[in-house]
């Protein structure tokens, strides 16, 4: 979790000094993408942990940043800038959702998978063995009473 922390740190910072240096929201596309990452790893901590001081104050962070970039993007930035800030925010919650999304189904595909070779095995391990002991019965009717 310290991660996430670091890494909305750092992204925050960068895109404040940028915004504060008049530098377009759009070269910033990668420090965006982690700083909406890692506050979703961070409010998912939280929901997950509510009593964790640390993802506390690290939420309370978060709402300031987010109270203090709204203010940068609105009166610094171009008209419409913060609207364009949120649509992107959607924006990247879809595209983590729907690959969170694919990393499930791709799981579940492997369990699936496996279920079905391990029932495979199992199967013709019962199907040898039925045949090793018929033949053994087999034997011994023919060639045990001797």
């Amino acid at each position: 979790m310290l991660e996430a922390i670091a890494a909305f740190n750092a992204s925050a910072a960068i895109i404040k000094e940028a915004i504060g240096h008049g530098q377009d929201l759009v070269a910033l596309g990668k420090q965006c993408a982690a700083y909406f990452d890692a506050e979703a790893e961070i409010a998912k901590a939280q929901q997950k942990n509510p009593s964790d001081t640390e993802l506390f104050f690290a939420r309370e962070k978060q709402r300031e940043f987010e109270q203090e970039l709204k203010e940068m993007l609105i009166y610094q930035g171009r008209p419409g800038l913060w609207n364009d800030w949120l649509a992107f925010k959607v924006a990247r919650k879809k595209e983590r959702e729907r690959q969170e999304r694919l990393i499930r189904q791709k799981v579940a595909a492997r369990r699936q998978a496996l279920y079905e070779w391990s029932m495979a095995i199992l199967i013709v391990l019962g199907v040898v063995s039925g045949l090793i002991v018929i033949g053994f019965i087999i034997y011994l009717v023919r060639y045990g009473s001797r």
